[in-house]
């Protein structure tokens, strides 16, 4: 099964996957996909509030965070972790309980990385944003940094989260019935 949708002005079709036996997820994924990257990138700068670094999770929202500083004349970025790396120093951690990921996580951020948000505007991107348990994470780590949240967004808003008015996103995306209707 697959729901077909229309993202950043370019047709996909995303496959259902099972999250138990009654409730599918329409699986979104941008890696190996640079034209909807470019194209959502594209999108999302233009509804962006003025910030002054972004940050996303490890590893789905990468291309789209790197492709948003690209676009955006190579502007530095923050990646927070779900391992610390040898080479980070004062690391901030929080935990997290993605939706597609089983068990709980924890994200990372280097304390470098840290320094340089310090009463910075942070906009916070990820690709999907569903129980939002992963953008609770990522602000967390901006708050203990110093930084300041001034807008969250995502490509598709998934469920109730469309129904949320401090996220900016593009399209919203249904959740499914075990026959691979919208429920939304």
């Amino acid at each position: 099964m697959e729901y077909k949708m229309n993202i950043a002005g370019l047709d996909r079709a995303l496959p259902l996957c099972p999250l138990n036996e009654n409730l599918y997820i329409g699986a979104f994924v941008i890696f190996g996909d640079p034209e909807l990257t470019t194209a959502c990138a594209e999108k999302l700068l233009g509804k962006a509030p003025e910030y002054d670094y972004m940050i996303t999770a490890e590893s789905k929202g990468i291309p789209l965070v790197h492709e948003m500083a690209r676009l955006a004349g190579n502007q530095k970025y923050f990646l927070a972790r779900k391992k610390p790396k040898l080479y980070m120093n004062g690391v901030f951690e929080v935990d997290v309980r993605s939706i597609t990921t089983e068990g709980e996580q924890k994200l990372y951020l280097d304390g470098a990385d840290a320094a340089l948000m310090k009463g910075k505007r942070i906009l916070v991107i990820d690709d999907v944003i569903s129980t939002g348990a992963s953008l609770v994470a990522l602000e967390k780590l901006v708050e203990e940094a110093g930084g300041i949240v001034c807008g969250r967004m995502t490509i598709l808003a998934e469920g109730e989260a469309k129904d949320r008015d401090d996220i900016i996103y593009l399209e919203p995306l249904p959740l499914f019935d075990k026959d691979g209707n919208p429920i939304d």
